[in-house]
């Protein structure tokens, strides 16, 4: 399915310019995959840390990381694909959308432990749908009127369901701290004495890198979350632009360019 959009004036409509603009942000999601996939890789960096029935429990948990891992990765992809999807269709480009759509075809499953609910699953074949009619429509900006104003809905939650995910990430890391670095606590205890003196510096040494370590990642996640409710509120803004269609184009780009100013 391919969809080949070129209409002559299009580079001046300032609502297709904003469109393209929001698509462009999509490059700040890569934080939120970075952090799924640190995620999923919990168990393999607590590991050496584990007393042997935390290992038991941590095993079982790193099992369900892993199935759930391709349909929490797959929300990013949903977002990336309608973001990057409009911004095409506001720019006129050629796309073809027949392997991604074929992909969300599958679906995913809700994993309410992690935040992804039935709603979001919904939302998720909803924007399937929404993609799949985008491209038969023959007219450039009523198609990019249109994606905006029907997918927000589903958008918004699949945001939504981003955000409840990095929370849930940022849970699983604390708790991840508490097991490594409890357990060097307690080594070093035992380890501080004059005859295993070099032991216990490196210990001490690898304490402070891992103490480190957990407070970027948890810096990283308030900046992916920032980012995402940033792409929310971009696209509810944007909603807000396409309905204002009986507006000059000429009114819309002063418009813009006030708030652009403003920022």
């Amino acid at each position: 399915m391919a969809a080949a959009l070129a209409l002559g004036g299009c580079a001046g409509n300032p609502r297709l310019h904003e469109a393209r603009e929001f698509a462009a942000e999509s490059a700040k999601l890569g934080g939120f995959a970075d952090l799924t996939q640190r995620f999923r890789d919990t168990y393999q960096r607590e590991q050496p840390y584990l007393s042997p029935a935390a290992d038991q429990r941590e095993r079982a948990a790193d099992a369900r990381r892993h199935a759930a891992y391709p349909d929490l990765m797959a929300i990013h992809e949903a977002v990336l694909l309608y973001m990057q999807t409009l911004g095409k269709l506001a720019g006129g480009e050629t796309f073809d959308l027949k392997a991604p759509l074929k992909t969300m075809g599958t679906g995913i499953k809700a994993w309410p432990d992690t935040g992804l609910t039935d709603r979001h699953v919904n939302a998720y074949s909803g924007l399937a749908q929404l993609l799949a009619r985008t491209v038969t429509n023959p007219y450039q900006e009523r198609a990019v009127q249109a994606m905006v104003r029907d997918g927000d809905q589903q958008l918004q939650a699949l945001l939504e369901a981003m955000q409840n995910l990095l929370r849930y990430y940022g849970k699983s890391s604390d708790n991840e701290r508490d097991i490594v670095l409890g357990m060097l606590e307690v080594e070093i205890a035992y380890a501080d004495t004059p005859r295993d003196r070099l032991l216990a510096a490196l210990a001490k040494s690898h304490r402070l890198a891992k103490r480190n370590e957990y407070r970027l990642i948890g810096l990283r996640h308030t900046l992916a979350a920032k980012h995402v409710a940033a792409i929310a509120a971009a696209h509810a803004a944007l909603v807000q632009h396409m309905a204002q269609e009986g507006k000059p184009d000429a009114a819309l780009a002063d418009e813009y360019s006030t708030a652009a100013a403003a920022q």
